[in-house]
C-alpha cells in the first residue's frame, strides 16, 4: 500500500508576487516508496481570500502562444485533483499553526 505526505516549502519572500509556498508529494510503501512528486505551488488567491494550488506543468509555444501541459491529470474522476489540492492546501494551512505554535 502506498501512502502520500505533502511537504511545504514557504517561500523566502524572493520568489514570484502571490505565491505563497512550494509543495512535494513524497511516497512512502508500494512501489513508489521513496520518490516524490515535485512542482505543486500554493499562491494567494486572486480574490485574496484562501490559497489556490498550481500543478507540475511544463509550458511549450504553439503558434505563437505560450500553453501549459499539465504534467498530473484525472483518469476517470474529475474531482481528482481538487481532492488533491484540497489536501495541500491543508498541508500549507497546519504547516502555518505550527509555525505560530513555535513562534
Amino acid at each position: 500500500m502506498t501512502n502520500i505526505s505533502i511537504h511545504i516549502q514557504k517561500t523566502n519572500g524572493q520568489a514570484a508576487p502571490g505565491k505563497l509556498a512550494d509543495a512535494e508529494i513524497h511516497f512512502n510503501g508500494g512501489e513508489l516508496d521513496g520518490l516524490k512528486l515535485v512542482g505543486f505551488a500554493v499562491w494567494r488567491s486572486r480574490d485574496g481570500h484562501g490559497e489556490d494550488v498550481s500543478f507540475p506543468s511544463r509550458q511549450f509555444v504553439a503558434n505563437g502562444e505560450r500553453r501549459t501541459f499539465p504534467l498530473l491529470r484525472w483518469v476517470e474522476d474529475r474531482l481528482a485533483q481538487e481532492r488533491l489540492a484540497a489536501l495541500v492546501r491543508t498541508a500549507y494551512g497546519e504547516q502555518g499553526r505550527s509555525d505560530r505554535a513555535t513562534a
